[in-house]
């Protein structure tokens, strides 16, 4: 076999179909934010649904996750392959670069999209009358959707502190062999009832949780609060671990049937006890209320992962160009979907189409600009170097042939 196909046969085809569409479903999350029954969003429209809320609701639950559980195992792979400083430098290029460089840009974005879409409330002029930003501090910091990429980087020097005194003390193997074990005890059946422990107690000891929302996205302040910090740690750690194992992915794909089954009924129970369809937005304080909803919701979070994630490694595992394109592409599209997808929702809003018809609307055309211009813009320029690790060459046409001489 060449080592062509040695790294196609090793790659691992299902957690790129998982990542690509994870991504495409997150432009759906946020396209629907439009249609809730309630205001939640800075662009809310009058055609709307409780079946948005609950969309949402179903791709919230898994969706960020499963992004970090996959941004764990490869966090190994890379760390074996290219040491800790050259996993270091990989990082800040690709993590810490990008997140720099595209959070003012992306902020302006949607500012302009507030100050649109605030003009048109006013009957197209812009409001003079309107409050003052708030106060740029630890606690108020924007960081938009790019949230994501600055709690990897603290989960990455997490882990590699954590790492360290095992990694020096650990010359036999002796410890790496013990948590391998222990990975392999942990994966089974009872696998997201193990991982929603912490995670329920989390959401108890959280002051001003909102079930229905499950973990509170930290994308305002640079201390994220702890709720994410549990679930999404809890997550990337996993996918570490499993990089060692990699056998045990076997195992969780065996156990298709069985997560899905839970997955449905207990996120069904989740939905229901969190005021779906039509959400609750009032923070939850009665203990005799928390408890009960922070157990179910947390089991529902990390049932619904281990589905999505068994399902990709059982129905998606073979090579597809398809979901590599998307995969490739999914980077970029995070990065520039949010500033598209309030675009897409201000030009539609004063349409009479039901609220699926824009929903579908907005979310096609946030996906066709994305992926144009990565195709013209990032996957063959110096910018799918940077945020990819490589630059594909623009396919050559071949020469043709010379006329045989007379």
């Amino acid at each position: 076999m060449s080592s062509s196909e040695v790294r196609q046969t090793d790659r691992l085809h299902g957690l790129d179909a998982l990542r690509a569409a994870a991504l495409l479903l997150g432009v759906v999350l946020h396209a629907s934010m439009s249609y809730f029954p309630v205001t939640i969003w800075i662009v809310p429209d009058t055609d709307n649904s409780p079946a948005a809320a609950v969309l949402f609701f179903a791709i919230h639950l898994f969706r960020m996750t499963s992004f970090f559980l996959i941004a764990g195992l490869f966090a190994h792979m890379m760390l074996g392959r290219r040491g800790t400083f050259g996993f270091i430098k990989d990082r800040m290029i690709r993590i810490a670069g990008p997140l720099a460089a595209f959070w003012t840009p992306v902020l302006a974005a949607i500012i302009a999209g507030l100050i649109w879409m605030a003009a048109i409330r006013n009957g197209g002029t812009i409001p003079t009358d309107g409050p003052p930003p708030p106060p740029l501090t630890v606690a108020t910091f924007p960081l938009t959707h790019l949230w994501f990429l600055y709690v990897l980087l603290i989960l990455y020097a997490g882990m590699l502190i954590l790492r360290a005194p095992f990694a020096m003390l650990d010359r036999d193997g002796a410890w790496g062999r013990f948590i391998d074990r222990v990975t392999g005890v942990l994966i089974g059946p009872w696998t997201p009832v193990v991982l929603a422990a912490p995670l329920a107690l989390a959401f108890w000891l959280a002051p001003n949780w909102t079930p229905f929302f499950g973990i509170p996205t930290p994308d305002t302040g640079l201390v994220p609060n702890p709720v994410a910090l549990t679930a999404f740690g809890t997550a990337f750690g996993l996918g570490f671990l499993l990089d060692r194992r990699r056998d045990l992915l076997n195992r969780i794909e065996r156990l298709w049937p069985l997560f899905t089954v839970v997955a449905l009924g207990v996120g069904a129970a989740a939905l229901v006890m969190a005021g779906g369809p039509v959400p609750d937005l009032a923070p939850v304080t009665a203990p005799n209320l928390k408890a009960p909803l922070a157990a179910v919701m947390a089991l529902a979070i990390f049932a619904s992962t281990f589905a999505v994630l068994s399902l990709a490694l059982r129905f998606a595992s073979g090579y597809s160009a398809a979901r590599r394109y998307l995969a490739d592409a999914s980077y970029w599209i995070y990065i520039v979907h949010l500033p598209l997808v309030i675009v897409g929702q201000i030009l539609v809003v004063n349409q009479t189409w039901p609220w699926f018809v824009k929903l579908g609307v907005v979310t096609g055309g946030t996906t066709a600009v994305s992926l144009l211009t990565y195709e013209l813009l990032v996957r063959h320029t110096f910018v799918g170097r940077w945020l990819n690790g490589r630059r594909v060459p623009w396919r050559r046409q071949p020469r043709p042939a010379l006329a045989p001489a007379e």
